[in-house]
Formats: structure tokens, C-alpha cells, sequence
């Protein structure tokens, strides 16, 4: 049963995908602003899917330590699921993505018209630079820049891998970073099609103001995310069926 209603779910996922991005076409000739409703409404689809189709529900703590400022959100990388599961926290989010995304038929379409930030990774020095430039950009308009510091999905409970990378738009940007912790990956773990049911706990920060220097920065960010991950996932072996995904992931001391 669960591998048919997963099956059923990634059908889904990727058809209202699909149908979405073709219904919504006429709003790419209106202004940017008129469209901002978009990927909130996509996102919050495919939730709703996920809670009824697999029984996968979210809870959402500490929304307040969201600023009304522009913003850096650092995100846990454990599933597919944030990269859906986290776009409804924000209201005009821009994403840190390949430039070859932008040449996609339709999704490329969406990217470029909602002004995402890419990068050329064939050319390291310019690439950085022009994404400093367009970063700074979206925070002086009051946007949220949403970063996963791996850089690449780790399973819940992996050893954490993260990159330095952040830490330099942090002094650059000279604005808040919120670090958004989460236990997706007991339910939805990366590169696995099968869904598990449960709750996803995501657990706002409170952000990291700017004033720091850009190691003491790194490590508050890593400790913060990875000891409420950790937290979390412990949380997720209290469940009444906690997810069999568990079983792999050894318990974690001290929290």
C-alpha cells in the first residue's frame, strides 16, 4: 500500500507541476508583482498532496523569527521535500540555482520571470561575483535568498557537510541569516521514491544578526541547524508509527 499511494503521490506531483505552470502562463505577460502568488500556491499544492495521498502533514514553529527585512535563509538539506515543503514561509523568495535552469521549457520560463539568481559554476571567480551583485540586490528590495549551505541533500542523521560559501554573503550582504532546521529526510529520504507517512517538524531560528566575524558566523549556523535537526529527528521516534527510516539513523546523544 505504501509504495502504490507513493506512486500515485510522485505521478501527482509531477502532473500538477506540469498543469500549473501551464495554467499560470498568461501571468508571465503581467508584471513581476502580480505573480508572486505562484510559487506560494504550487508549493502548498503539493502539500496537500503529500498530507492526503501519502499522509505526510507539516508543522511549521517559530514563524516569528522571520524578519520583515530582507533575509538569508539557510536551510537543511535532507530531501526533495524542502525544496517544495519551505517556498510557502516566503513571500518573494529567490533561489541560488544553476544558470542552466533558466534554459528549461516552462520552468526556465518561471525562474528567470520571478528573478532567481544564477550561476555559472564553469566560471568559479565570475560567477561569485555576479551572484554577490544580484544577492545584494534582492536584499536591498526586501527579499528572502534561500540557500542550502551542503550544497547537495544529506541523509537525516549524516555526518552535516557544510559550505563556507554562505559565510562570505553573510559579511557581504550584512544582513540576518535565518537557519531553518527540519526532519524531512526521516519521511522522504533523499533519492528514494517511496513517501513515509508522519509529520515533518520545520523549526525556525531565531536569525543570526549581522556583527559577526565570518568563521564565528559558520560555526553558530552549523550548531544551531544541526543540534535542532538532531532534536528533531529524535522527536520524529515518538510518533505513534514512527517512520521505518529511523531505524537507520542512530539515536543522538545529548538532546
Amino acid at each position: 500500500m505504501l509504495l502504490l499511494r507513493s506512486t500515485v503521490f510522485q505521478i501527482l506531483f509531477y502532473s500538477v507541476t506540469l498543469v500549473q505552470m501551464l495554467l499560470y502562463l498568461p501571468v508571465l505577460l503581467l508584471p513581476r508583482k502580480y505573480g508572486w502568488w505562484i510559487p506560494n500556491i504550487w508549493a502548498k499544492s503539493l502539500v496537500l498532496l503529500m498530507r492526503y495521498i501519502v499522509g505526510l502533514k507539516v508543522e511549521f514553529r517559530g514563524r516569528e523569527n522571520l524578519p520583515s527585512c530582507g533575509y538569508i535563509a539557510a536551510m537543511k538539506h535532507q530531501s526533495a521535500w524542502e525544496t517544495v515543503g519551505l517556498i510557502q514561509l516566503f513571500p518573494r523568495p529567490a533561489f541560488i540555482l544553476k544558470r542552466e535552469l533558466n534554459w528549461l521549457p516552462l520552468f526556465g520560463w518561471y525562474t528567470t520571470k520571478y528573478d532567481q539568481i544564477p550561476i555559472n559554476r564553469g566560471k568559479r571567480s565570475e560567477a561569485l561575483a555576479a551572484m554577490m551583485e544580484a544577492a545584494k540586490e534582492k536584499i536591498d528590495d526586501n527579499r528572502q535568498i534561500l540557500i542550502f549551505p551542503e550544497g547537495t541533500r544529506r541523509p537525516a542523521g549524516a555526518e552535516p557537510k557544510y559550505k563556507f560559501g554562505i559565510a562570505h554573503l553573510y559579511k557581504k550582504l550584512q544582513c540576518p541569516v535565518v537557519p531553518i532546521a527540519h526532519n524531512a529526510g526521516v519521511y522522504w529520504p533523499r533519492a528514494s521514491f517511496v513517501v513515509h507517512p508522519g509529520t515533518v517538524i520545520v523549526e525556525i531560528l531565531p536569525p543570526i544578526e549581522p556583527g559577526l566575524s565570518p568563521d564565528e558566523f559558520y560555526e553558530k549556523m552549523v550548531s544551531d541547524i544541526e543540534a535542532a535537526s538532531n532534536r528533531l529527528i529524535e522527536e520524529a521516534r515518538s510518533e505513534a508509527n514512527p517512520s521505518p527510516v529511523l531505524e537507520s539513523i542512530p539515536a543522538t546523544k545529548g538532546v
